[in-house]
């Protein structure tokens, strides 16, 4: 049977089709498969260290030994009912993460951080933390990622804003040489794109004008204004917000207690966990959805500090250390609950402002990741053994999406390190080359 369209009928259309279909291949290109870190620390300029990274870890574990020296105080402070082996395995990974890599992701905070200060003093402070980030470049002493957070680009602040970041690059390609791998600039209350053309456009001019690569520089936007996620014309500026960085686009991070405040939620109930904070996290998910942008939630804002210090020369009353220990293991508490709504809304990164906030983060996402290793290893290894149909697992149904997020899930333990590459090949019947392709729909064509 003959059709009644011609080749040349088609043309026209097959060749708009296919630039469509580019220009989607090409903004929705996917992740790209780098390593994204499980937390960001915050932490002011003035107080930046190249060994800040190992004594925080040492912090984090010395706060675990006082208020949860085994796996079960640990696991009862937090009020777990998982079962003990699981418990175990969770602290046991944490101990090896505070001890190996307790930061994965470090910002040197010039904003909120570090506050407004004299413009000499600010200067120096600039200067001297690129110093510290050549030392611990030197004596590879710095977290996996790093980078700094400027000031707004706003009428007020702008001009500081610029000329800090100058001063820091400048001073670190003089020091060091080089950036180090993972550096970014975060820009915050973003209220139009016009700020994040600016910041690529200087971004650019310092690489020019420091010989260093294109791109070298890369940025993350704050999602902390209603004006960031809704344009005056109702429209969402967030995608022009990828455009406008120009390939630069590294993260987009959720700023909780400005979005909250921003839409005059009142102090009491500005929280990670509140509905005006999920609608936002969600518009971000549906901007950068396939984008290879990353996503991060923002922070607990209850620190796990015991009210009660004692004096130099004396102990605390058992009075005194036991309400210590009912207010870190609180501050502990709602911390893992925070992480844990983020992880299940999908966002695998967030803000951590207290080392004593460090194991918690890992423990959720240790936690999180191993008890649902089970069940996804079953359904994935089914799934891949029946690829030529959909499969019916027990009462789950799996599609060709539903093999993407199982595939999903075991690359972003990996990840985190709550499982092993050969864990996940052993539970799941992938072979380590299916696994590191990253796409079910590969995986599928090479069983063929």
């Amino acid at each position: 049977m003959e059709p009644t369209l011609s080749d040349a009928d088609l043309s026209t259309i097959h060749s708009q089709l296919s630039d469509a279909d580019g220009r989607y291949k090409a903004r929705f290109g996917g992740d790209s498969g780098d390593r994204q870190p499980v937390h960001t620390v915050y932490g002011g300029a003035h107080l930046f260290s190249a060994g800040l990274a190992e004594k925080l870890g040492q912090l984090a574990r010395r706060g675990l030994d006082a208020y949860a020296p085994s796996a079960a105080a640990f696991g009862k402070a937090l009020e777990l009912t998982d079962s003990d082996e699981l418990i175990e395995r969770v602290h046991t990974r944490v101990l090896e993460k505070l001890a190996r890599e307790p930061v994965e992701d470090f910002r040197i905070d010039f904003e909120d951080g570090y506050g407004n200060r004299p413009d000499e003093e600010e200067d120096a402070h600039a200067a001297e933390a690129a110093g510290q980030v050549a030392a611990g470049m030197k004596a590879k002493s710095l977290p996996p990622f790093i980078g700094i957070r400027i000031k707004p680009l706003n009428e007020e602040l702008r001009r500081r804003s610029l000329r800090t970041l100058d001063i820091f690059v400048t001073e670190l390609v003089a020091r060091a040489g080089s950036i180090p791998p993972g550096f970014v600039i975060t820009l915050p209350k973003i209220t139009s794109e016009t700020q994040v053309v600016a910041l690529a456009r200087v971004l650019s001019l310092l690489e020019d004008k420091l010989q260093l690569a294109p791109k070298t520089l890369r940025m993350e936007i704050m999602v902390e204004l209603t004006q960031t996620l809704m344009a005056p014309d109702g429209s969402c500026p967030l995608p022009l917000l990828l455009d406008a960085a120009d390939g630069r686009l590294r993260g987009a991070h959720f700023g909780t207690y400005d979005y909250t405040a921003s839409c005059d939620i009142t102090a009491a109930h500005q929280h990670m966990m509140h509905p005006v904070c999920d609608d936002a996290k969600l518009r971000m998910k549906l901007a950068y959805a396939s984008t290879g942008v990353w996503l991060s939630d923002g922070a607990t804002n209850i620190m796990p500090v015991g009210p009660h210090k004692a004096p130099k020369g004396s102990s605390l009353t058992d009075a005194q250390q036991a309400e210590n220990a009912d207010v870190v293991h609180s501050a502990w508490r709602l911390h893992y609950r925070h992480t844990m709504h983020s992880l299940v809304g999908g966002f695998y990164q967030g803000w951590d402002l207290h080392p004593a906030q460090l194991p918690i983060r890992y423990a959720a996402m240790y936690a999180f990741f191993l008890e649902g290793l089970e069940p996804a290893s079953a359904r994935l290894k089914n799934f891949v053994q029946k690829a030529a149909q959909a499969t019916l697992v027990g009462d789950v149904f799996d599609d060709a999406a539903t093999g993407q997020g199982l595939l999903n899930f075991f690359l972003r333990a990996i990840s985190c390190g709550a499982i092993t590459e050969a864990d996940a090949c052993e539970r799941s019947g992938l072979t380590r080359d299916e696994l590191n392709t990253r796409s079910f729909v590969k995986i599928l064509e090479s069983r063929k």
